[in-house]
């Protein structure tokens, strides 16, 4: 072992009579244990609200959108064929959004009414009873019924506000098309066949899902739709992919990308996400000073120690390697312990999920947490290089004492 690391050892345990420079050396390690551990949760809080919403996001949403400017989308079969195509593209769909009033016996609502295919809309979403909504809705069998004219699936916050449940009938409100007097408003009967609970209030609250074709009869559509969602392989090219589909179709057709239409959002999370590493790197900044005054006070009380080290042939190299050891064993053991710490919690908090969230201010109801290596590395990295500037002071001052001074006044 080099003596430097060898003295620099010994000095991590020091004598009875310099037990108040052992309790700064503890505060110290334990500061920059608090702050690693605040970093690590919060960063994976962070990461995880990011991509338990894109995940929600687009379960619900497509991939890649496609519309007509100013109107609706009147040949819906060709433009399919297109986009199909194109290579990278899984599935390929027409959807129908609207809005409408529910009226229950005991309450009023507008939604959003979105029409889909069940056979391709499939397990994307579950309903509350863990059954797939295309299912659901592909095999609606209540036109036996000539009051009802279809069912419709709920988001569980809209069907409390109706105060409704499965099986229950509701009016739907809607205008037919049609302009100026010729927009009169249609009352059609419809069921709730089940309840669906996304976790983002934005959806439960407000979303009515029902089959396309129905809804098109419902409101005299004919085979127009409001657009055509595009789900594709790989979500993080669909980018590039959205520009092959505009350049494919051209004007008046135009496409939008997940990212593009969540851009405010994901900037926003990302922003935080910054914001908050660099304010509590503050935790570690603080911890850094503490390290710093420990090691002024160490090179305070070993001056005799100093020079005597320096009589005997130790350069001024030797001196500051011993004290940036020291400072650095600080630094490490802080390091590995707020790690292990931070990583306890996170588990902790991903496997018993007691902290819950107001879903009408937050768009999730329950705390995600991921933590992603790279933003482990990051912090570790950082932490550890606030550290090491931490100690280049005290070292440095350590390096230039006169060894005279040491043994006159030691």
């Amino acid at each position: 072992m080099p003596f430097e690391l060898f003295i620099g050892k010994r000095y991590l345990f020091t004598k009875q009579k310099e037990a108040f420079v052992s309790l700064i050396t503890l505060l110290s390690t334990l500061g920059v244990a608090v702050g690693v551990m605040v970093l690590i949760v919060v960063i994976a809080v962070m990461t995880g609200f990011e991509t338990e919403l894109m995940h929600r996001i687009l379960n619900i949403e497509a991939h890649v959108l496609v519309g007509r400017y100013g109107d609706p989308i009147t040949a819906p079969k060709k433009i399919l064929k297109t986009i199909k195509t194109i290579d990278g593209v899984q599935s390929a769909a027409p959807f129908i959004y609207s809005q409408a009033m529910l009226r229950s016996s005991s309450g009023v609502s507008i939604a959003v009414l979105r029409g889909i295919e069940p056979q391709n809309y499939g397990c994307r979403l579950k309903t509350v009873s863990n059954k797939c909504i295309g299912s659901i809705l592909n095999s609606d069998k209540i036109q036996t019924n000539p009051m009802i004219v279809t069912g419709v699936i709920l988001g569980k916050v809209l069907a409390e506000k109706l105060n409704v449940q499965p099986g229950d009938g509701l009016h739907l409100i809607s205008a037919l098309n049609g302009s100026g007097s010729g927009r009169v408003p249609s009352v059609k009967r419809i069921k709730v066949l089940d309840l669906v609970k996304t976790g983002m209030n934005e959806y439960d609250s407000n979303m009515a899902f029902l089959a396309i074709d129905n809804l098109q009869g419902m409101l005299n559509m004919g085979s127009t739709v409001t657009g055509i969602e595009v789900r594709i392989k790989d979500i993080f090219a669909a980018r590039d992919l959205a520009g092959k589909i505009s350049e494919k179709l051209d004007i008046p057709y135009w496409s939008q990308d997940w990212m593009q239409m969540n851009k405010n959002l994901f900037a926003m999370l990302r922003l935080q996400k910054v914001v908050m590493f660099i304010i509590l790197t503050l935790i570690v900044l603080v911890a850094a000073f503490n390290i710093a005054s420990t090691l002024i006070m160490m090179v305070m009380e070993k001056k005799r120690d100093i020079a005597i080290l320096k009589t005997m042939g130790a350069t001024n190299k030797s001196i500051r390697r011993i004290f940036v050891f020291k400072g650095m064993a600080i630094g490490m053991i802080g390091t590995a312990l707020g790690l292990g710490l931070g990583i306890i919690l996170c588990g902790v908090l991903q496997h018993y999920q007691f902290i819950r969230l107001p879903g009408d201010v937050y768009f999730l109801d329950t705390l995600p947490v991921q933590l992603e290596i790279i933003d482990t590395i990051i912090i570790v990295s950082a932490t550890l290089c606030i550290c090491f500037i931490g100690t280049l002071y005290p070292a440095q001052q350590a390096a230039r004492f006169n060894p005279i001074d040491g043994i006159r006044y030691g």
